[in-house]
């Protein structure tokens, strides 16, 4: 006999904890299916205790939406794993439609879609239904390819086996994009579903902007590449080209001196950006983020590849300061007086900048990589 657990997390649901239970039992009943209701609480009001009291095993104290899933997923033993929110928005009645194509071998990770559904009134803050989700569900249907209409929805169901494929960690809000790019990049069969999303009887525990930027935060260690990489580069480059045409044809005077400080802003600005993609990959190859794009990736993250970026960091360094003493020595040479060494003051700071950040990224990257395998 196929069985079914279903996960809740909870935080002071008193109010709609015994609904939701009712409601995942008469499920049961529905498919005559064995079945467990796993709540994962963090609460200071009475929910574990009538959560307890119909029968549903209660862990906790957990803090945090991502481990109340992670501690409640790892007890779930059934053939088919259910998880919803514990304050009645979304209704446990429309199981039905997860577990029908899940039994029929029609898709291993099902979602529901509330943007596709019906959003009874108030139930989402304007916000949230036509800024919020739809534009970071953009962004995660553009960086992962898949083609789902609303990925925070929080009533989802999947195979143990699909479960099992799925490598989550995060122990934040950003648990929910985590499972939907695991379920892509593992190659699961995903399918959604229309729901109806209900007003919440208790207040909200959503932090918009927190929580949308958690969320891209965690997308971008999946992806730097479009995030950080590619615009670093850009804007380095065009830093180069600006800065090096009029270094190269002299025409660092006064009337193009502006357009000389905008490019050497952008070498800055580029190089900073590399290096903040370059700690993002390093700690999603150490986290086993993407493993299958280790060989290729991790070339110049050994420390070989290291020592000479810290190299070549040590040298630009040391022209910087050299420019700069030059500039000093002509100062100190001109009795102290004024000067027009503009132009090889600002170079010099550029390339103390970009030297310095060279070397603190190969002493960073270093590091991160100390408990790693020495092959790399």
């Amino acid at each position: 006999m196929s069985s079914l657990s279903i996960v809740m997390p909870s935080m002071n649901e008193e109010e709609t904890i015994r609904i939701c239970i009712e409601k995942a039992q008469s499920i049961f009943k529905k498919y005559g299916i064995e079945g467990e209701i796993i709540v994962a609480d963090n609460s200071s009001d009475r929910t574990a205790e009538i959560a307890a009291s119909m029968g549903a095993k209660v862990i906790g104290p957990i803090k945090g939406y991502g481990n109340a899933y992670l501690k409640g997923l790892a007890e779930a033993k059934g053939d088919y794993i259910a998880i919803a929110d514990a304050d009645n928005t979304y209704d446990l009645l429309e199981l039905d439609k997860f577990l029908d194509p899940l039994m029929a071998g029609e898709a291993d990770f099902i979602m529901g879609t509330r943007l596709k559904g019906d959003i009874k009134k108030g139930a989402m803050p304007w916000l949230h239904q036509y800024i919020g989700n739809p534009f970071l569900t953009a962004i995660l249907n553009l960086l992962f390819g898949t083609r789902i209409s609303d990925a925070h929805c929080g009533m989802r169901a999947f195979t143990k086996e699909a479960l099992e494929k799925m490598n989550l960690k995060t122990h934040g809000m950003e648990l929910a994009s985590e499972m939907v790019i695991e379920a892509a990049k593992c190659g699961l069969r995903i399918k959604e579903v229309p729901i109806t999303y209900y007003s919440r009887r208790a207040p909200s525990k959503l932090r918009s902007f927190q929580d949308g930027w958690r969320h891209i935060r965690f997308m971008m260690l999946y992806r730097p590449l479009p995030f950080l990489f590619l615009p670093g580069a850009v804007v380095f480059v065009l830093g180069v080209l600006i800065t090096g045409s009029l270094l190269l044809t002299g025409d660092v005077a006064e009337n193009r001196f502006h357009s000389f400080i905008l490019g050497c802003m952008l070498l800055i600005l580029g190089g900073q950006a590399l290096s903040t993609g370059g700690y993002l990959k390093t700690y999603g190859l150490i986290r086993g983020m993407y493993p299958n794009n280790k060989g290729n990736t991790t070339k110049w993250l050994n420390y070989h590849s290291l020592e000479k970026e810290l190299f070549a960091g040590s040298i630009i360094l040391i022209a910087g300061l050299l420019l700069g003493l030059k500039v000093v020595y002509t100062w100190i040479s001109s009795g102290y007086g004024s000067l027009s060494e503009v132009k090889s003051a600002v170079i010099s700071m550029v390339f103390a900048f970009i030297g310095l950040q060279m070397i603190f990224s190969a002493i960073i990257l270093s590091v991160m990589l100390l408990e790693v395998d020495t092959d790399w």
